[in-house]
């Protein structure tokens, strides 16, 4: 597995917990840690974007933050899931995995050529 998806990853989680942050977060040495772990989440999601293509990336960033949003305000915070609140959310996920599986064709498709 290429590295950039540990990247990838990893912007993920700490964009999880710097909007966990944005909802706790009430002294400011508690608002200056959550400022930290964006800076850290924006010097990793270049890294990402290295070797993957910048749209993949920011769709899989974007896609898990918005769910990882969603499912935090409904069991931590004690939001509500409706109906079409889950199917969205369904279609973010399913445009997450066929991103990512479009992407994986394209790179077959590169090897392919150049091996031949």
């Amino acid at each position: 597995m290429n590295k950039a998806w540990y990247y990838v990853g990893l912007t993920c989680l700490f964009e999880l917990i710097w909007v966990y942050g944005f909802n706790t977060a009430d002294s400011w040495w508690e608002w200056l840690i959550v400022i930290a772990i964006i800076l850290t989440d924006f010097h990793i999601l270049p890294k990402a974007c290295e070797t993957l293509p910048t749209g993949t990336v920011y769709a899989i960033f974007s896609g898990i933050g918005t769910i990882g949003t969603v499912l935090m305000d409904v069991f931590l915070f004690g939001g509500n899931l409706n109906a079409k609140m889950f199917l969205f959310v369904a279609l973010i996920v399913i445009g997450v995995i066929c991103l990512n599986l479009s992407d994986k064709n394209e790179d077959e498709q590169e090897a392919t050529k150049g091996a031949a």
